[in-house]
């Protein structure tokens, strides 16, 4: 699995990275196994959330690490924060946005005691945020940097816009916008928020790369094994290369 840079200042990455949304749901063996398996083929980056899995797949992955020492100079670890979900593990009466500087900082401490490890690869705000304060995320972002709490920082699902209102007042370059984007999903190639990324020197970080399972859909089945045919290979490493 080729690895790359992500930004002409920020990490080098597996070009395919494991999401472990739905990974709580699974036995901690086949948790186990499926982390291995990733790097074994070269899967060395995992994309978390802090509310994934009701604010648990951080700490079940951690599990793993934390009786797999060695795991942790193997991999690099993403995740994100501010959102705030209705959990009966938090005391949250309402589901909300939260970028303010104390929730990001502590938000990413919590990450890197649930993962078990000593630093955050890449830290993204999971959603813009229609109050957020550009400049106290970005004294967040530096206090985190500075601590070497995090090493890169960037944003998921912000549009061009607000890409480059944040960037505008962190003094560290954000390295990815984690978007959806597939074969089905293709909107972001037109309305200027790659253009704005090549323009920073930064890639995207898709999410949803199949199409959150459009290609099973018959009329889309049918025409993607036809074209994976003439390729030799599956509907689905057709998606991820067309991406590619």
């Amino acid at each position: 699995m080729q690895h790359q840079k992500i930004h002409s200042q920020g990490p080098s990455l597996s070009r395919i990275i494991a999401g472990v949304w739905k990974w709580h749901t699974v036995p901690y063996e086949t948790l186990e196994r499926l982390i291995h398996t990733s790097i074994e083929t070269g899967i060395t980056s995992f994309d978390h959330a802090d509310i994934y899995g009701n604010y648990s797949c951080e700490e079940v992955f951690g599990s793993v690490i934390r009786n797999n020492s060695s795991l942790k100079n193997k991999i690099q670890v993403i995740t994100k924060c501010g959102i705030k979900l209705v959990s009966d593990k938090k005391d949250h009466r309402i589901k909300h946005y939260d970028t303010t500087k104390e929730h990001i900082i502590a938000s990413a401490e919590q990450s890197l005691k649930n993962i078990g490890v000593d630093k955050l690869d890449v830290l993204l705000i999971h959603r813009p945020d229609p109050l957020m304060n550009p400049e106290a995320i970005a004294e967040a972002f530096e206090i985190l940097r500075a601590q070497g709490k995090v090493l890169h920082v960037g944003v998921s699902n912000f549009t061009s816009s607000q890409f480059e209102m944040l960037q505008k007042y962190s003094s560290a370059p954000l390295v990815t916008n984690q978007i959806e984007i597939s074969l089905f999903k293709n909107e972001s190639l037109f309305d200027g928020t790659i253009d704005v990324l090549m323009k920073h020197s930064a890639s995207p970080m898709a999410w949803s790369p199949l199409g959150g399972g459009k290609h099973f859909e018959t009329d889309a089945m049918s025409r993607l094994n036809e074209v994976a045919e003439n390729y030799n290979s599956t509907s689905s490493q057709l998606l991820l290369a067309w991406l590619l």
